[in-house]
C-alpha cells in the first residue's frame, strides 16, 4: 500500500469534497477507508494499493471533475 497527499486548488463550497470523495471512492485500489478530503485544507489523504492503480489515475480522476491538482506526495504506508 502507498499513502497519497494531494494537495488541490483552493476548495470553495463543502459539495466540492462530496464530489471529489465520490469520485476517487469509485476507483478500484482505493483504501475507502483511508479517504480524507480535507475542505479547509484542500487536501486529499488516501491510500492505495500500487498494484491496482497509480498516482497519475488518482489525480486525473480528480482533474476530470474539475478540480486543479497542484502536487501530490507518495510514500509507503
Amino acid at each position: 500500500m502507498q499513502k497519497a497527499n494531494i494537495q488541490l486548488e483552493t476548495l470553495t463550497c463543502p459539495s466540492c469534497l462530496q464530489k471529489i470523495e465520490g469520485a476517487v471512492k469509485e476507483l478500484n485500489g482505493i483504501d475507502k477507508d483511508s479517504l480524507k478530503v480535507m475542505f479547509n485544507a484542500s487536501r486529499v489523504k488516501v491510500e492505495f494499493n500500487e498494484n491496482e492503480i497509480s498516482i497519475e489515475e488518482i489525480e486525473k480522476a480528480i482533474t476530470d471533475m474539475g478540480y486543479e491538482v497542484k502536487k501530490s506526495r507518495v510514500k509507503a504506508a
